[in-house]
């Protein structure tokens, strides 16, 4: 097991240093100057010069980036070139945002996928299994930015029980701000739920026709004892590999979401500060992102351990 978890911890180093190059060198070739952007194209040569070398815009680019990295590693975010604050400030503030939105959302996606895909399953090609399939395609192809503005729609201006957006912050108090995550979460959750529950119908159906289900079943265990302590168990490897996948999503692809509900989260600075040219800010949310998103597979690596004890195993031969 310890030399899986080192593989594993190599394998993300390196993936975050490969991120963290690819996002750099693209940003360095996007067309623009963001000294021309915060000052006007009308601004002096001198000034405009003046400011680049503020900036440490006048440096080497491969200067630059070890620059860059070396902030990071010493928890260093570097300022702002729009707002002229730490980018780490600027990233507390909206990580209370979009972390709880994404938590929010994995959940109920989960919660609604799982029992539902199951009951798919043990109903199979019967009245149940159909509607349920049929629900679920059409949940696939739902883009969740239009799904939002039905929810709006529908739960704000016909029916107004839940705001139609902005977040009024945590420090209002819990219920106040939790209301606010209500429908971009559903919103996010619902197309995911569809996913998922596909997926663990697949998984279910293919567990079903094992060997050990079929003696559970001769030494007289009933067909939802034997779906649950059975099947259910051995088939979650697939769900939670597409669970981590979906977090990973739900964390790094909020920017639509949260400019259809104009929440103040990650998503949305990541939008504004590609409009504004701010490439540290964008340098480090992006890299920031990606570190997230090698996390949760890692975390999802090490919940097959505990699921399929067979990985250590096979890994250490």
């Amino acid at each position: 097991m310890k030399g899986f978890v080192i593989r594993r911890l190599v394998g993300l180093f390196l993936t975050l240093l490969a991120a963290s190059l690819v996002v750099f060198a693209v940003l360095q070739i996007l067309p623009g100057d963001p000294a021309t952007l915060m000052l006007d194209t009308s601004a002096r040569p001198d000034t405009l010069a003046a400011l680049r070398k503020q900036l440490g815009l006048d440096q080497p680019a491969w200067w630059r980036y070890l620059l860059w990295i070396g902030g990071l590693l010493r928890g260093d975010f570097g300022v702002s070139y729009t707002y002229s604050v730490p980018v780490s400030e600027l990233i507390a503030q909206r990580v209370q945002v979009t972390v709880p939105l994404a938590i929010m959302s994995i959940c109920l996606s989960t919660s609604i996928a799982i029992p539902v895909g199951v009951l798919a399953a043990a109903r199979r090609g019967r009245a149940a299994d159909a509607a349920v399939m049929g629900v679920a395609q059409f949940g696939v192809a739902l883009p969740n930015f239009w799904l939002g503005i039905l929810l709006i729609l529908v739960f704000a201006v016909a029916y107004p029980v839940l705001p139609a957006g902005g977040f009024a912050g945590w420090e209002k108090g819990f219920w106040p701000a939790f209301r606010c995550l209500i429908l971009p979460a559903f919103a996010l959750a619902l197309p995911q739920a569809a996913i998922l529950s596909r997926v663990t119908r697949s998984a279910v159906l293919e567990t079903l026709g094992q060997d050990y289900v079929r003696t559970a079943h001769a030494k007289g265990l009933s067909g939802i004892a034997a779906l649950w302590r059975h099947a259910v168990p051995n088939a979650l490897i697939p769900v939670v590999t597409i669970i981590g996948l979906q977090f990973s999503f739900l964390l790094a692809g909020t920017v639509i979401i949260e400019n259809v509900f104009t929440l103040p989260g990650l998503g949305r600075l990541v939008f504004q500060a590609i409009a504004q040219r701010d490439l540290i800010v964008v340098q480090d949310l992006v890299v920031l992102l990606a570190g997230s998103v090698i996390l949760v597979n890692f975390l999802v690596d090490l919940a097959y351990l505990g699921l399929d004890p067979r990985i250590s195993r096979e890994g250490a031969r």
